[in-house]
């Protein structure tokens, strides 16, 4: 009996070990859209720091590696997961200068016309002081980015891509200092590139800190370099800019997951509105390549998106009422068997609005689902010469799809975004960080991954590489292009247009406007993280 009691003991002791590790395990996992920024997390969270610190670290890194994308001249959308807690939505707003032209013409909004009063510094400052773990110095979150600015990075193919794309209007603008150039040419995969003038911002931020940004030094060559240029921020607007506020992010539930994503202005309750259309398909164990899948994606994604489209959440504030009303399962059904065709004419999906994302967890549970973006590609094309960032382009959104379209610009307005960065939870556990860059395609792509994640019994790094869809304006854009005559024309009698996106970012087959995905899982057991193979991203390895 002895014998039997003993090695009871002995084996729930070595079972108690292994859960231990298990848990472990969840420890310090990183996705995000360059390896340098992925680098940047990982060592801040092996100092000891959780997944906000990390966050904040990989935000500045991404914007000095991945300048196209991102940068303390656009803004960020964090929601964080803290265990036994409910999740928070932080940050996410910009808002339009107190003195602007109000009638002005959407063709005039060019360079420091688009430009809206970045929130990326402030945000990251604010979440860092609240849930930061208290173990690391500001300016140790800077320095990995410091660092890169100085002694540079090497760009990736995506990068290249970009920059390749914007050829053209990276050169001719006149309004940037041309440190991104290479010998007076865009940079190619490979080639290093050193920030000198961002990094010596970046060392006042650091140094300063955040408050530099809206209320110092910065903040008046800021002012003074809109003054120069045409541009209508002024000092009193980033003086005046307000602290972040914490919200809850919107919330479905899909086939009994829990599925939150970021409030308005962010795009989320299109991409919970795609899955609760989806719902009403039997996906469940569908094979991906499915062409019943890809015609239930089409409809559901076109519904959504015309719905976001044509009667869009126009209330930045007050919009629970209105979210609630659109996140019913009785609106989804309604809408599923509704005729929601497109009331406008057909124009192609071809904005060029570019964000990035990031997904952390660490050693504690904490989830950081993150996405960050100066509008499109390189923003504005604008940056103070003195500072060496890129300004966003977001002055644009309001008067663009289904935002105020036509409509004049108001003073110190919130600007709409598609940005929706997102979380799964089952039985109130962490189990899917994810989100994308993309534009509209943000819905579209995260909602597809959500549901085949859930659906399906594979991983999300296997689900990340599959070919994606895209619908809007009774519209569908396809990934694979290797569909045969009979299916294409089984969408056209569906009264779909199928259109193939008109600019590549193909890298192994896969075509970076569908999206980069970055996204931690709880699998079967297991804690993994995945980047998107479409972009130059990485992920820490188990």
């Amino acid at each position: 009996m002895r014998t039997r009691v003993f090695i009871t003991s002995v084996f729930l002791n070595i079972f108690f070990i292994l859960t231990i590790n298990a848990q472990k395990s969840i420890a310090n996992l990183v996705a995000s859209a360059t390896p340098e920024a992925t680098k940047a997390g990982e060592l801040i969270l092996k100092k000891g720091g959780n997944a906000i610190d990390a966050a904040v670290a990989v935000a500045f890194t991404l914007g000095v590696t991945e300048p196209a994308m991102s940068g303390i001249g656009g803004r960020t959308m964090l929601i964080v997961s803290i265990p036994n807690k409910p999740p928070i939505a932080i940050g996410g707003i910009t808002l339009t200068p107190s003195v602007l032209e109000s009638d002005i013409e959407r063709k005039y909004l060019t360079y420091y016309k688009q430009i809206s009063i970045p929130s990326q510094v402030k945000v990251l400052h604010y979440t860092w002081k609240k849930y930061g773990s208290g173990k690391l110095k500001w300016n140790e979150l800077l320095q990995p980015a410091i660092n890169y600015a100085e002694n540079g990075f090497i760009v990736g193919m995506h990068r290249h891509h970009v920059f390749k794309l914007m050829e053209k209007k990276f050169i001719q603008s006149p309004y940037h200092n041309k440190e991104l150039l290479v010998e007076g040419g865009i940079p190619a995969n490979g080639d290093v590139v050193k920030q000198p003038t961002l990094a010596k911002t970046l060392k006042r931020i650091a140094t300063h800190g955040a408050n530099d940004f809206y209320k110092g030094q910065i903040a008046k060559d800021i002012a003074e370099d809109m003054a120069n240029n045409g541009g209508w921020i002024s000092y009193n607007d980033l003086v005046n800019f307000p602290e972040p506020k914490e919200h809850r992010p919107v919330h479905t539930t899909y086939r009994g997951y829990d599925v939150y994503s970021f409030m308005p202005p962010g795009g989320g309750w299109g991409v919970l509105l795609a899955l609760n259309l989806l719902e009403n398909e039997k996906l469940e164990n569908i094979n991906k390549y499915s062409f019943k899948r890809t015609k239930s994606l089409m409809k559901a994604l076109n519904k959504a998106h015309n719905d976001r489209k044509d009667a869009p959440i126009l209330d930045y504030i007050n919009y629970q009422p209105e979210v609630n009303k659109k996140l019913s399962k009785e609106y989804a059904k309604d809408l599923f068997f509704k005729d929601n065709s497109s009331n406008e004419t057909s124009e192609k999906d071809n904005e060029q609005g570019e964000t990035t994302h990031v997904s952390i967890i660490d050693k504690n549970g904490v989830a950081v689902s993150m996405t960050s973006s100066v509008g499109g590609y390189l923003g504005s094309v604008t940056s103070t010469k003195k500072l060496g960032f890129f300004y966003n382009s977001y002055i644009k959104s309001i008067m663009g799809f289904g935002f105020g379209k036509r409509k004049p610009i108001q003073p110190n307005a919130l600007i709409p975004s598609s940005m929706s960065p997102s979380l799964v939870r089952k039985n109130g556990k962490n189990v899917l960080v994810i989100g994308t860059p993309g534009s509209k395609r943000i819905v579209s792509t995260i909602s597809q991954l959500i549901q085949l994640w859930i659906d399906g019994n594979e991983s999300i790094s296997e689900i990340i590489k599959y070919p994606r869809v895209h619908a809007i304006n009774d519209e569908v854009y396809l990934e694979d292009q290797s569909l045969d005559a009979a299916d294409l024309q089984k969408i056209r009698d569906d009264g779909f247009k199928v259109v193939f996106p008109s600019y590549d970012l193909t890298i192994s087959g896969l075509n970076a406007y569908f999206g980069g995905v970055h996204a931690i899982e709880f699998k079967n057991g297991i804690w993994k993280a995945a980047a998107d193979p479409r972009r130059d991203g990485t992920s820490t390895k188990n």
